[in-house]
């Protein structure tokens, strides 16, 4: 996958005198005007939608890589490749004109320390809805209650409830009491698989009616001591990272917890945020091996400090705490990505700017 980078660029005009892009490669994802370089402490920067053709006279200030992209509800979040000035948001909203009908967007550039400084009314995200269309599995016997919500049964593919919108299915909860998952961990390849099911959905939680200690407590237990089932748990969790595993306590809260989930994931889904961004938000990952800014520092050495023609070795030189493993993955992703070429084998090998 591509580098997300952040570019901010100058446009000589007086309401708006720079411009924000976040884009991949040269594919621009989201492009607003602002008003300044970088919010100022305790400040939130409005924003304007960026709707005119491309201009070739804006002036390149700054090109920083994206670490991550992240939606919650409203907002954008944004981590850079830096030090300072690395966080900050983007939240986007929808006013009622007062005067005629119809809604018109507002945008607002926030950061970090602006949030830490001028502390907002805290406000819920996710503020839910009790009007929701959930599906009960065939299966469920004796099921949870869902109050003010339309509920009916179906042959559900995975999980005992699924949240129902316009789109489809958007949102699953298998439920297990105490019994029930010791039963299931009798055969734990089959439980496995079944998770690993549930994490196919985009929103998946596994909802126990017991707590994490009644699976340590020795006078509830009869077949496995504590110490396997603490290390069965541990591995459930290490291996479905994809989903929410809630240890609800009992059959009351796991319904309340499980009701409150599916209106947070509707409410979520609601939110009006430009489709493009929502879209790379949620496909965007950021890179498995990243453990800091090193690996864009090789990139940034190679790209704009080298010679066009440079060895493995110089760069072993000049990083020299870097692992190969890494400058080799960071040769790797170049090579991919069309910025660099490779000739020659073994000691010969030389690398060359495209």
């Amino acid at each position: 996958m591509g580098s997300f980078l952040w570019v901010l660029e100058s446009t000589e005009k007086y309401r708006f005198p720079y411009r924000v892009t976040i884009r991949k490669g040269e594919k621009i994802i989201l492009s607003l005007f602002v008003q300044d370089k970088w919010p100022g402490a305790g400040k939130h920067i409005f924003c304007m939608r960026d709707t005119e053709k491309p201009s070739s006279n804006y002036q390149e200030i700054e090109r920083v890589p994206i670490i991550s992209i992240n939606r919650y509800g409203k907002r954008l979040s944004v981590v850079l490749d830096r030090k300072q000035n690395k966080r900050c948001d983007f939240l986007f909203l929808k006013k009622k004109y007062k005067n005629k009908e119809g809604e018109y967007e507002q945008i607002f550039w926030r950061t970090e320390q602006g949030l830490k400084e001028h502390r907002p009314k805290v406000k819920l995200t996710a503020k839910g809805n009790h009007h929701l269309h959930i599906l009960i599995d065939i299966n469920e016997r004796y099921p949870w209650k869902f109050a003010n919500c339309n509920v009916e049964r179906a042959q559900l593919k995975a999980g005992d409830y699924a949240l129902l919108s316009e789109s489809g299915i958007i949102a699953v909860a298998e439920r297990k009491t105490f019994t029930n998952f010791i039963g299931d961990i009798g055969n734990l390849p089959l439980l496995h698989m079944k998770l690993g099911e549930l994490a196919k959905y985009k929103h998946s939680s596994f909802v126990v009616e017991a707590n994490y200690s009644d699976f340590l407590n020795p006078c509830k237990l009869k077949v496995y001591t504590p110490s396997y089932l603490s290390k069965v748990l541990a591995e459930i969790f290490a291996y479905h990272p994809g989903f929410q595993i809630i240890f609800a306590g009992n059959r009351k809260l796991a319904n309340e917890w499980t009701l409150r989930f599916f209106q947070a994931v509707m409410s979520h889904e609601k939110d009006n945020i430009p489709t493009i961004v929502s879209e790379v938000a949620s496909k965007y990952e950021t890179k498995k091996d990243f453990t800091g800014g090193m690996y864009y520092d090789i990139r940034r050495e190679i790209l704009e400090a080298t010679e066009d023609t440079f060895t493995i070795n110089e760069l072993r030189k000049k990083f020299p705490l870097t692992s190969d493993t890494k400058i080799r993955k960071v040769l790797s992703d170049l090579r991919e990505e069309g910025y660099i070429e490779n000739f020659g084998k073994g000691k010969k090998s030389v690398w060359k700017k495209t």
